[in-house]
């Protein structure tokens, strides 16, 4: 097995390569992977796109679809909620960046949408120490079919 990581932020690929020398990662974006077609066996977002404006999320999940063979599993962690919160303070500096609390039932449209097919979900509640700060949690397993799906055929009038 051939684990990698991608991730956007240079200085986050510096820490990960010092966390985990044995491992690869790189710099590189969701909604255009440097992979190619049907490459990866699976693949991660672990509270990777809570940072991603939700227009993006139909390019990154077809990314994921593209990069994906076929039978390969999807698996995505993130807020739930309908909102943007932005922060300017966090992970121990100032900042500047906004969360997306999302719906998974949303999210679970989008994975559909992209052509994967949906497993699993759990929809985490905090426990008493995270809250107010935390929220409920989703995680959703997906996979890519072995066939593409079909599409459905238009109504005609």
């Amino acid at each position: 097995m051939n684990a990698f990581g991608i991730d956007l932020s240079p200085e986050m690929v510096a820490v990960a390569r010092r966390s985990h020398p044995d491992l690869r990662f790189e710099e590189g974006s969701m909604t255009a992977l440097d992979l190619a077609d049907a490459a990866v066996g699976g693949a991660v977002a672990w509270y990777s796109t809570v940072h991603t404006p939700p227009e993006l999320l139909p390019t990154v999940f077809a990314e994921i679809h593209r990069v994906l063979a076929p039978g390969g599993h999807f698996l995505i962690a993130f807020k739930v909620g309908d909102e943007r919160r932005h922060l300017d303070q966090g992970y121990g500096h100032k900042i500047s960046l906004d969360v997306y609390w999302m719906p998974p039932e949303h999210i679970a449209g989008l994975l559909r949408g992209a052509g994967l097919v949906l497993d699993a979900q759990l929809i985490r509640e905090p426990d008493e120490s995270e809250k107010p700060r935390s929220g409920r949690q989703a995680f959703l397993l997906a996979h890519k079919p072995q066939e593409p799906l079909p599409r459905p055929k238009p109504i005609l009038r």
